[in-house]
């Protein structure tokens, strides 16, 4: 296999349900495999495991959304119609019919369907290393199905075996603790199998599994649990806080040494605005660019995602953090003499972590095609995540110094250091991870599962937009056997 490992390959004919369906387990294969004749060997199963991997890519919009969606930035873009189901987001007026939620729906759904056809098959032929091989194919399903638990609540589950025609009408919507169930059990079992160092770059560690499963313990408010197996993570000490914030988000910065998991991108040809998830680069970035750019170190791009006024103004005086994560492009014109163009709903501000360096893309369309790495789960992420888990669960000692490793790192000093305790040290901790994590697409469900969308985010309806309504022609393929979510 590559040594990025995700790339463009034939094996994408393996999964019955195509790159480009349109819908929960697609109505129109293009290509199917007979199992009689297939995972007879090693290739067969490492094939179908890129296969599994290569709908990671496709993430980006989830990336992308959960900051439109949230008060870190605005939709952006060319005018008020530009990528309408982005905009709708943004304004928290979207409904079922929306071009955008139906592709994180599928695509998430085609990932979980990619992993669960080698699961399904992952007794049939013996080997040396399947069992590592079968632990990535769990942590895979489980990283998908986290996705869409997050973003539409209860979804079908289907065990160690595809989704199949006819499902919809049968199997019913799976409660959130069914699915987190799921998660947990595949991670769990993922994380017995793992190896401690990926066996390549970008794919997956027995510490990315735990972060994961930490995660969804976090989730779901299980906060013993969630400060337990994060705690392993921090204390197996296989990841560090890198002291260059600045460099993480390079592409000299990519797998580096607080990489957890990334999404692995390249810059190969094959994008189109047709298909953009059969895109290799990361099509975040090109829509995230400045528009209309000309001068020093950016690529331009279609000025999507654009912080707000807000989000600038949330960084205290001497935090370094503020101008990795969001370009005032009016400052960097004055330094520079770039000239850029206005967009619609124009902040002066740009997501500086993903928009396009130059000479990071030279193959195909610079802006579908670069190869950014999305940092999914980075180490601060764990640090803070512990934090919280052990906040709650009564550990503050020990969640204040997890927080205040990352803010010496921020402000390069100790005297910036929280010495907060119960609830109101919760606080400072959710504060810290809106400022560290700012353009990575954690925003919105940080708010929503801390109760604190409504106050924030103009124009959400409590009990209503904390989750995503189910795309309309999955309702109506279901026959009725699946209803909406509440308020759509």
């Amino acid at each position: 296999m590559s040594q990025k490992y995700i790339l463009l390959t034939l094996v994408l004919f393996l999964m019955g349900a195509s790159a480009c369906e349109d819908d929960f387990i697609g109505r129109t294969p293009v290509y199917s495999i007979d199992s009689e004749n297939y995972f007879n060997a090693e290739a067969d199963y490492e094939n179908a495991l890129i296969a599994a991997y290569d709908m990671l890519q496709s993430s980006y919009l989830n990336v992308m959304l959960g900051e439109i969606a949230s008060d870190n930035t605005l939709a952006g873009g060319e005018s008020a119609t530009d990528v309408i189901g982005i905009q709708q987001v943004d304004d928290m007026i979207h409904t079922p019919v929306n071009e955008q939620l139906k592709s994180i729906w599928s695509w998430m759904f085609a990932g979980v369907n990619r992993a669960s056809y080698l699961l399904e098959y992952k007794d049939k032929t013996e080997f040396d290393g399947k069992a590592q091989i079968i632990a990535e194919a769990r942590f895979l399903r489980a990283y998908y199905n986290f996705e869409l638990v997050k973003w539409f609540g209860p979804i079908p589950i289907k065990g160690d075996e595809r989704f199949a025609l006819g499902d919809e009408t049968s199997l019913p919507r799976a409660s959130q603790t069914e699915v987190y169930a799921s998660i947990e059990s595949d991670l769990t079992q993922a994380i017995a199998d793992l190896a401690v160092a990926a066996p390549q770059v970008g794919r997956v560690s027995r510490g990315a599994a735990q972060a994961l499963l930490g995660k969804a313990y976090l989730y779901q408010e299980k906060y013993e649990q969630a400060a337990t197996v994060l705690s392993e993570v921090i204390q197996a000490g296989n990841f560090s806080v890198s002291n260059d914030f600045a460099g993480i988000f390079e592409i000299t910065g990519e797998n580096g040494p607080g990489a957890v998991f990334e999404v692995q991108y390249t810059d190969a040809e094959g994008a189109g605005f047709g298909c953009l998830q059969c895109s290799e680069g990361n099509v975040a970035v090109g829509f995230n660019g400045i528009r209309n750019h000309t001068g020093p170190v950016y690529d331009s791009g279609f000025s999507f995602n654009v912080p707000t006024q807000n989000a600038f103004e949330a960084y205290e005086p001497g935090d370094q953090r503020r101008d990795v994560a969001i370009l005032d492009i009016d400052a960097w014109a004055a330094e520079t003499g770039a000239s850029f163009g206005v967009g619609f709903e124009h902040t002066g501000y740009y997501n500086r972590k993903y928009i396009a360096r130059k000479g990071d893309s030279n193959i195909g369309d610079q802006n579908l095609t670069n190869p950014n790495n999305y940092r999914s789960i980075r180490y601060a992420d764990v640090l803070l995540m512990a934090a919280e888990a052990l906040n709650a669960a009564g550990s503050d000692e020990q969640a204040r110094d997890y927080l205040n490793q990352i803010r010496r790192r921020a402000f390069g000093d100790e005297d910036h250091d929280i010495s907060a305790s119960g609830n109101a040290l919760a606080d400072f901790i959710q504060v810290e991870r809106r400022l560290e994590l700012m353009g990575e697409g954690h925003r919105f469900f940080d708010l929503v599962r801390k109760g604190a969308a409504a106050g924030a985010i103009e124009g959400f309806i409590t009990g209503k937009h904390e989750l995503f309504p189910i795309p309309f022609e999955e309702i109506q393929f279901s026959g009725g056997n699946w209803s909406q979510n509440p308020g759509y």
